[in-house]
């Protein structure tokens, strides 16, 4: 079930991934070989179509590539604090887009919501594919990926993270100027191609 203020657009991505995997041999993939891939607010819809895609019964996913994703909503974290004037996403950013995606919901208590947006709430994260967490040290998510990785791998899931002490949030954006972004998009990959060639 999605949250009101959603209307329904999660359910659109759980929709995209059961039709690629019913038509990945048409379109010349393997419909065993599927990962879910996202940044920022798509890591957080990657980590929800991963839940969706193990709770509703496929397709398998072989892997979950997060790159500094929000999700746990919890904006009393220690990276939200440190890094509430970072460069590209600082507090008013974070207010702003929180304002025009959830404009009715309250997330002062981030426990209470559902995993359809804080995916780190399941109360069983195990049989999810392996992540790989990218973070950045200058970013108020930060702690968000430090803190699902944990999650992820108390649950027994392989959990990989790598935060970059050099980086500020939205850092794959910038790999094709910045050789430390282009390094730390490239581990990412690299995690990405291992488990879809295992």
């Amino acid at each position: 079930m999605y949250p009101a203020g959603l209307d329904g657009r999660l359910q659109y991505y759980d929709e995209a991934l059961q039709w690629a995997a019913q038509n990945a041999a048409e379109l010349g993939g393997d419909p065993s070989r599927i990962a879910v891939a996202g940044d920022s607010a798509g890591g957080n819809l990657a980590a929800v179509t991963a839940l969706l895609a193990r709770d509703n019964g496929g397709p398998a996913l072989r892997f979950q590539l997060l790159w500094y994703p929000t999700v746990t909503a919890d904006l009393s974290l220690p990276s939200h604090a440190e890094n509430a004037t970072a460069p590209i996403l600082d507090h008013e950013v974070i207010d702003a887009f929180l304002s025009w995606y959830l404009p009715d919901l309250d997330i002062t208590d981030p426990r209470a919501l559902p995993t359809t947006l804080a995916p780190a709430n399941a109360d069983d994260l195990s049989g999810l594919p392996p992540a790989y967490i990218g973070t950045a040290e200058h970013d108020p998510l930060r702690d968000d990926g430090a803190c699902y990785a944990k999650l992820l791998s108390a649950a027994g899931v392989q959990a990989e993270l790598s935060n970059e002490p050099t980086l500020v949030h939205g850092y794959v954006s910038f790999a094709s100027v910045i050789p430390a972004a282009a390094e730390a998009t490239e581990r990412g990959l690299a995690a990405l191609h291992k488990a879809l060639r295992a």
